[in-house]
């Protein structure tokens, strides 16, 4: 029997994709972005740790284990269980991570569970990924979020640890297979938010894809940076690299939504 490894499975969420979701946190990344908020997602292997609990003024320590294998039914019948509020709401259910590209085969398997259901599934993902993988598992996905973070390469591979080319090649093969695709663009003060970066991404999703893109098929979202994971890399002994950036309002990304919607995009601020 196929099995993946889960780190956390997320009731009611409602920033993974429309309507009400219930989102599957897959564990293992190839990318190490300086910025992440689940850093407990980078291993590809369960891991022990400690939690500190406050209780009436007292701490207390508990230790837990981030991450255990699950078989596609055991998944699926999670997911069942809030079809009422797919129905409802016109949600669905997202996998995420970590990477959920990195466990292939057993990622396929719940997609095709999911169609068989039919429950409305999503994807949130760096690209990082072999094509024949994207090849593979499209056909059963409704909709696309695509991390795109830097367009240099260079820079890229500096704050994520990975090289940028073939996750801007899976963009462009998904747009010209009519994929739905929401671009999530994490916005980073003095990383991502560069005039440059910022200028380069419109140039890369006006020239190549512009024939191929129609209004209702790709979509922009600007995420506007904030701390909220730094306990985690604290507890997870992990080098915070961005602890020293302010965290951004909705407000302040404006002019940068501005810009983009000059460019023909629809584009929103958050997820």
């Amino acid at each position: 029997m196929n099995k993946g490894l889960i780190f956390d499975i997320r009731r009611f969420t409602v920033h993974d994709g429309p309507g009400i979701r219930t989102t599957v946190f897959f564990k293992g990344c190839p990318l190490n972005c300086w910025w992440c908020h689940n850093p407990e997602s980078h291993s590809c292997h369960p891991e022990e740790s400690l939690k500190t609990l406050n209780l009436d003024g007292k701490k207390f320590s508990l230790k837990e284990m981030i991450g255990q294998w699950m078989s596609v039914d055991a998944v699926m019948n999670e997911l069942r269980m809030d079809r009422i509020f797919y129905s409802e709401s016109s949600g669905g259910v997202t996998f995420s991570g970590g990477e959920p590209l990195m466990q292939p085969e057993f990622l396929l398997e719940l997609l095709k569970e999911c169609k068989a259901n039919s429950l409305h599934s999503t994807i949130d993902t760096s690209g990082y990924a072999d094509q024949e993988i994207i090849e593979k598992i499209h056909p059963y996905v409704d909709l696309f979020l695509y991390d795109l973070k830097l367009m240099d390469d260079t820079d890229h591979i500096r704050y994520t640890g990975v090289s940028n080319k073939t996750i801007l090649e899976n963009l462009i093969y998904l747009i010209s297979e009519g994929k739905q695709v929401v671009i999530r663009i994490p916005v980073i003060p003095g990383i991502t938010d560069t005039a440059q970066n910022i200028r380069e991404i419109k140039e890369f999703l006006s020239n190549p894809m512009k024939e191929r893109i129609s209004a209702s098929q790709l979509k922009i979202s600007l995420l506007p940076y904030h701390s909220i994971a730094k306990n985690k890399y604290t507890r997870f002994h992990i080098d915070y690299k961005t602890k020293n950036l302010k965290d951004l309002t909705k407000e302040s990304l404006i002019p940068l939504k501005k810009e983009f919607e000059a460019e023909g995009f629809l584009v929103k601020i958050g997820s």
